[in-house]
């Protein structure tokens, strides 16, 4: 594969043959985010389980002290009382059975997490062919399912990201811009990997961690050793 001068000139930057600790590596991803936007910093963790198990999956929510440096528009789907309080929270779009109306019938994806009340699931369950591919189905474990809307909505505005290993038991999760600088990186990056620890099932067994990445999103990967 081909690779761009930037790129180039950042890997020279990058020895391959060390493990960075946590905060040396951030500072070099930062170094080696050249592109003109500002490019989002990633962690991707291989974890020592088997996710074919459903005692060994790993996935929840985490509100980053930094926020994701992402503006997050919210659909709000309730009735009732909740309406208002929604709207009061900050939802970016608020409704019930309409709004699931207008992602049935006219494909209406302008929104990037939905939240909802446990009553209004019956309605909203029936979009999952339409939304589960696109990863915007409410979930009460990833708490988008929950009759605190206003917690709900507060958090995915702060920086609420959740995490989730894939069938190859890695962990891709976005923490920051690179605009952030080192600092604020570094404390998203340990709170971070604070809740992957905590969420290690108790059927896991042997190395944990077995490997930690981190990289811009048009740089280098960095390795990563994790110190408790």
């Amino acid at each position: 594969m081909k690779r761009g001068k930037n790129y180039v000139d950042s890997k020279k930057l990058i020895d391959k043959t060390k493990t960075y600790e946590g905060a040396e590596a951030i500072a070099l991803a930062v170094e080696t985010a050249k592109s003109k936007f500002d490019e989002t910093i990633e962690l991707h963790v291989k974890l020592g389980i088997d996710p074919r198990h459903a005692d060994q999956q790993v996935r929840g929510v985490v509100v980053l002290p930094n926020g994701t440096g992402k503006t997050v528009r919210v659909l709000a789907i309730c009735k009732g009382e909740k309406v208002n309080e929604a709207q009061a929270a900050g939802a970016d779009f608020v409704g019930g059975d309409e709004m699931v109306q207008k992602i049935q019938h006219e494909n209406w994806f302008d929104y990037d997490v939905i939240v909802t009340t446990p009553d209004m699931m019956g309605v909203v369950g029936r979009l999952g062919k339409v939304l589960g591919p696109k990863g915007l189905m409410p979930n009460p474990k990833s708490g988008t399912v929950t009759m605190d809307l206003a917690r709900a909505i507060h958090d995915i505005k702060a920086g609420k990201v959740e995490y989730r290993v894939d069938k190859q038991a890695i962990c891709h999760v976005p923490f920051g811009k690179a605009s952030f600088g080192a600092e604020k990186l570094t404390e998203n990056y340990n709170t971070l990997m604070d809740a992957l620890l905590k969420a290690k099932p108790a059927a896991a067994k042997g190395v944990y961690f077995r490997s930690i990445y981190i990289a811009s999103t048009m740089g280098p990967s960095i390795k990563v050793v994790y110190k408790a």
